[in-house]
């Protein structure tokens, strides 16, 4: 009697060696013939065609109490997002390459979580949580996309406070206009091609096992646990990719803020010394929060996942986005008396005039 094992590879050895133990252990006289999926003719595979996110499917009746949580908080990020970029346009004060840059990280911040949180709030009262393979990785493509962006504007930003605290007389010549515009587009360009790279890696893989996915939208780490082929080398590169978006921006901004703490000490003022530090405050926030949970998912192999990844997740997909608006207008009496100058529209077009 001949056995027939289609063994799907993840590249360990140590799995496959007491698989055949086994094998041979229940089926002492018959010949063991083990193929691997590679080689399995293509009429014989299953491929899977959707996906199933399951993500807060185990909080059962929470998720009702989570809606309306969540569409809260997501209409509070557009509405803040939204009157930030107005602010900017409108507020002739704002015209300056740190207010430029926080115009492009709100935009890139809304559409980051447009990406997300819509299909997010249809699946907590859907009870088919399906989304089809092309679907998840356009998914996947434009919130990695986004995502990257948002480090590399972040890191950009950095470099904006090193510039205008540390030279400031050679700081409308290090970020003239047109030195804005180029990082600006630099970092929307690398943002989707490292995103490309990704998500690619991701989705060239064989996905003919299990189609549930452990979390609440198409991410590299719970869609890659279901490939079956072997998937180290592509873990690799993502986990290269990961390590040059976060670690490296993350040591510029690190490198840039040890200057500008070195330079702010020096000014004798203690007014002055308030000014330049309120000024990278709020930056500061937001890349501890932003970086700090992105790496807590990101630098790690991508098969390694976690309870809490959905939590972390949330942080960065909600929280951050929420806190970058509520941060820079509560901590900025340029940009709240920008606001007011909006709100009241009367008077601003007074000015204006």
């Amino acid at each position: 009697m001949l056995q027939t094992i289609i063994w799907k590879t993840h590249n360990e050895d140590s799995q496959l060696h007491s698989f055949t133990e086994l094998s041979i252990l229940f089926f002492p006289h018959s010949s063991l013939q083990i193929i691997p999926w590679e080689q399995l003719p293509q009429e014989n595979q299953t491929t899977i065609t959707e996906f199933l996110l399951l993500g807060f499917s185990n909080l059962q009746e929470k998720q009702l109490v989570l809606f309306p949580i969540f569409l809260c908080l997501y209409l509070l990020i557009l509405s803040g997002n939204i009157t930030i970029v107005t602010v900017i346009c409108l507020e002739h004060s704002l015209h300056i390459p740190m207010y430029f840059f926080l115009g492009v990280l709100s935009i890139s911040e809304t559409c980051y979580t447009f990406v997300v949180l819509p299909k997010m709030l249809v699946n907590l009262f859907s009870v088919l949580r399906t989304i089809s393979f092309i679907s998840c990785a356009v998914q996947m493509f434009f919130f990695l996309g986004f995502g990257v962006s948002n480090c590399l504007l972040l890191g950009v930003m950095g470099y904006d406070r090193y510039a205008a605290i540390c030279h400031p007389l050679r700081y409308p010549i290090l970020m003239n206009w047109r030195v804005c515009r180029l990082l600006a587009v630099t970092c929307g360009l690398s943002g989707f091609l490292i995103s490309l790279v990704g998500t690619t890696l991701v989705f060239i893989l064989p996905f003919c096992n299990s189609n549930k996915v452990e979390h609440y939208f198409c991410d590299i780490s719970p869609v890659i646990h279901l490939a079956c082929g072997d998937a180290s080398i592509n873990e690799f590169v993502i986990f290269i990719c990961g390590v040059l978006v976060l670690v490296f921006p993350l040591t510029f901004i690190c490198i840039s803020y040890g200057f500008i703490v070195s330079t702010i000490l020096k000014i004798p003022s203690a007014e002055g010394k308030r000014k330049a530090f309120s000024t990278c405050a709020s930056h500061l926030t937001v890349v501890v929060v932003h970086y700090g949970c992105a790496s807590f998912v990101y630098l790690r192999p991508s098969r390694i996942s976690s309870s809490k990844d959905q939590l972390v997740t949330v942080t960065y997909t909600i929280i951050t986005p929420l806190l970058n608006p509520l941060i820079y207008s509560l901590r900025n009496k340029d940009v709240q008396i920008a606001i007011r100058k909006v709100i009241t529209w009367g008077g601003f077009s007074l000015k204006t005039i």
